[in-house]
This record gives C-alpha cells, structure tokens and sequence, in this order.
C-alpha cells in the first residue's frame, strides 16, 4: 500500500475521534477503512449507558462502508487511540465477515507509533462464513 494511504486514514482516524461520545470510558477512539473499491470511511465510538449498546469506532466504520455497497472488502483498517488500542474481540469478529483476503491492520497512536499486523495474524482461528458451511442438519 502506498505511504499516502495510510496518511489519508491516519488523517481521518484522528478525525473521527472528534466527533466520539465516550462518557464512560473517557477514550475517543477513532477509525477508517480503505476498501477494494478504493473507497475511504470513518467512524467513531459511540457510548451508551447500558454500556451494550455502546459501538466501537471500527464497526462504525465498516458499517458505514457496508451500507454503500455490501459487496466491499476491507483492504486496510486504521485505529486509533492516544495509547494505541487494538481492536477489541467483537471488531475483530465483524472484520472478519468483510475482510479482503489479505486485510492489514494498522493501530496508531498520539506519538505517532503504528503498528501494521496482517489480520490473519491478528486472529488467526476466525470465525467466518465457511465455518456455517460446516454444519450438517438433521432431515
């Protein structure tokens, strides 16, 4: 991927965490995502007080994408946080039902520090749709 990719989704990762409603945890979070259309979105964490109605800032952004166009697969994600979060489990389950087959994940910081992991090392064992393929019902 070209330098000024990941720029552009640094750009809007930080971005993003401008607009996040974190009442609770005090952390703004922001992500984008680059797709295979060449498509850029963002989004940000978004908080509840139920606390599971709260939304992650990487689900934000690959719905946002998803609702243009099902079709899409994520070619990058960049998250961002000031200490520099990983994505958390139930991210890591949504990417894996939109992610290109060599999806990279990029998580950065308020230093500047970034981390690229490819997501299949981020989670290696996913769940996905060919594991459903797996099942046998009884007639």
């Amino acid at each position: 991927m070209e330098n000024n990719q990941y720029k552009i989704l640094r750009e809007m990762a930080v971005d993003a965490t401008k607009n996040a409603y974190m009442p609770y945890s005090k952390c703004a979070v922001g992500s984008a995502i680059l797709t295979n259309t060449g498509e850029y979105f963002s989004g940000c964490n978004i908080e509840n007080a139920s606390y599971g109605g709260s939304v992650c800032a990487e689900r934000v952004a690959i719905w946002k994408a998803i609702s243009v166009n099902k079709n899409i697969k994520i070619k990058i994600i960049y998250v961002y946080t000031e200490a520099g979060w990983p994505p958390c489990g139930m991210c890591r389950q949504v990417m894996a039902e939109f992610a290109d087959e060599d999806l990279q994940v990029v998580i950065g910081n308020s230093s500047g520090e970034v981390d690229k992991i490819s997501f299949k090392e981020l989670l290696p064992h996913q769940f996905d749709h060919s594991q459903l393929t797996k099942i046998s019902h009884p007639s």
